[in-house]
């Protein structure tokens, strides 16, 4: 029992990240109905940024705000400069929905190249100000660390402060009728394209947070994200693309259903599990357990 309970504690911690780049992913879904295959290269990008500030000013929290910021402008300037470009230039409906998403794939490996010259290719460890030794609670030792615990805190704070700025701001307003009809909301005077810019940028935030969560587990290289992206997207897709509160679910119930499966049958299931349930998620529910069937959702 006592088993399951650890197990059950360590994938709601691995699933909170899973959410938060799910989160990403849907954001930018929703705003330009592209899907980012570059988000494990700006994550990672981003928490390079936040690496190299803590190693020249010794503070943890002023990294974490580095990064964030540095996935905040990457994730615009990926908008300005590529998305926007590539889908004023697309002749055709078929162009404008497949040539973003080949960009994205060559734009990761352009991030994962670009990190390697700077910062080189090898793993390197990502220090964190928690420990993360298991907790002990009634004197039963818990694989539950400090570090888990701010983990969950700071991703439901993100994710609070997301849900307050989307559904009770103006600004979220915005953001949520030009995904839904960006048409209309441009004739009504709003600059559609400067609210799929904040899309990203947003997104580019979340994803540098969920890089600077994962990293001090996973350590950073520049292709050390690309599994996190793959659960990441299986997440989005299991709660549905047009869901950011499926996005969320969905990336807790992975986080689980993955440590179940690591702690019971090995982690050489991990990876196979994911994309069978990616799989599965399409064949019976393609829009996802949240998804509108046939709809957007606003």
């Amino acid at each position: 029992m006592m088993n399951l309970l650890n197990t059950l504690i360590a994938g709601v911690s691995i699933g909170a990240i899973y959410s938060l780049i799910a989160f990403a992913l849907i954001l930018v879904w929703r705003s330009t109905r592209v899907v980012n295959f570059a988000q494990a290269g700006q994550a990672a990008f981003s928490t390079y940024v936040g690496l190299t500030i803590e190693k020249a000013v010794g503070n943890y929290w002023l990294a974490l705000i580095g990064a964030i910021l540095a996935g905040v402008i990457v994730g615009a300037f990926v908008e300005v400069v590529v998305v926007r470009f590539i889908v004023k230039r697309a002749t055709s409906a078929a162009t404008a929905t497949v040539a973003p998403v080949i960009a994205m794939l060559g734009l990761l490996g352009i991030f994962q190249g670009v990190m390697g010259l700077i910062w080189g290719g090898e793993y390197q460890p990502y220090p964190t100000a928690f420990a993360r030794e298991g907790m002990s609670i009634a004197g039963n030792q818990i694989p539950f660390s400090q570090f888990d615990l701010f983990v969950l805190l700071t991703v439901v704070v993100a994710m609070s402060i997301s849900a307050v700025i989307f559904q009770r701001t103006s600004l979220g307003l915005s953001m949520r009728a030009a995904a839904f009809a960006p048409e209309v909301t441009r004739l009504s005077g709003i600059r559609v394209s400067r609210i799929r810019t904040l899309g990203w940028a947003f997104a580019g935030g979340a994803g540098g947070l969920a890089g600077v969560l994962v990293a001090p587990t996973t350590f950073i290289a520049p292709n050390s994200f690309d599994l996190l992206l793959v659960f990441g997207f299986t997440a989005a897709v299991i709660g549905g693309l047009d869901s950011l509160i499926g996005g969320v679910l969905g990336g807790l119930a992975l986080g689980i259903g993955l440590s179940v499966v690591t702690g019971y049958l090995g982690g050489s299931y991990t990876f196979m599990t994911a994309f069978v349930l990616l799989i599965v998620i399409l064949l019976v529910r393609p829009q996802g357990i949240l998804g509108a069937r046939g709809a957007r959702r606003a």
